[in-house]
């Protein structure tokens, strides 16, 4: 298994570093794992995108200098700090039509193991008005973490977002920018693995669940980018 870590010198080759790791997964059957710390952005979904004040939410977003951009799958608006921790891990396919709810709780149970290990007790669910709702989350004193899936031909893609520290920092940009985008939103919602009585330490949470991600498999470290995921933006 090929494990990536780092994040590259733009949030777009940032991006296209996932997108690659799909692509590959789809080509050589080849499964990865990659658990970074994104640059200080807002990202917006499919969804958001179609709102009416869709232009104000942005604008707000940048005005508290969350840089905004719209990534290419649904989900609604996820805030990283660049404290906060992404995860992608990229399976090949046999047939894109099965396998989906497995691939969910299996990602989703090794996230909430990994959490444990950190000192944060995090179950599965996410309280009333959560950034982001789905129905693969963990929460422990507010939502912690949130998990999507994509799904092409040969290959399919689980992802997902810890929220380590800087809870307050993050409600308080989503609160004006769900307003904007008419989205049911509680600021006390968010929650993080130090609010959880866990690490404040980004680095350990995304070497923890890198860990537990790749499992027993024999893996392959790549760096991507700067070797310090905490570069300036």
């Amino acid at each position: 298994m090929r494990v990536l870590r780092g994040r590259a010198a733009s949030r777009d080759a940032d991006r296209e570093v996932v997108a690659a790791m799909l692509e590959r997964a789809a080509e050589t059957a080849e499964e990865s794992v990659r658990v970074w710390r994104p640059h200080r952005q807002l990202a917006f979904g499919r969804r958001d995108s179609r709102a009416d004040d869709y232009e104000v939410a942005t604008k707000v977003a940048d005005a508290c200098e969350f840089p905004p951009v719209e990534r290419s799958v649904g989900g609604r608006a996820v805030a990283y700090t660049g404290n906060t921790v992404a995860f992608a891990k990229v399976v090949p396919l046999a047939d894109m039509r099965i396998g989906m709810d497995d691939r969910y709780d299996e990602t989703t149970r090794a996230v909430q193991r990994a959490l444990w290990r950190l000192g944060a007790p995090a179950s599965r669910g996410e309280p009333e008005g959560s950034f982001c709702p789905g129905d693969y989350s963990l929460q422990q004193d507010g939502k912690l973490v949130g998990v999507a899936q994509r799904v092409r031909k040969n290959a399919a893609l689980v992802s997902g977002v810890v929220v380590v520290c800087d809870h307050d920092e993050i409600a308080e940009v989503l609160d004006p920018v769900y307003a904007a985008l008419d989205v049911p939103f509680d600021p006390e919602s968010v929650g993080s693995v130090a609010k959880a009585g866990g690490t404040d330490d980004p680095e350990r949470v995304a070497r923890t669940v890198e860990n537990l991600l790749v499992g027993g498999a024999t893996t392959q470290v790549e760096q991507v980018g700067d070797s310090s995921d905490a570069a300036a933006d």
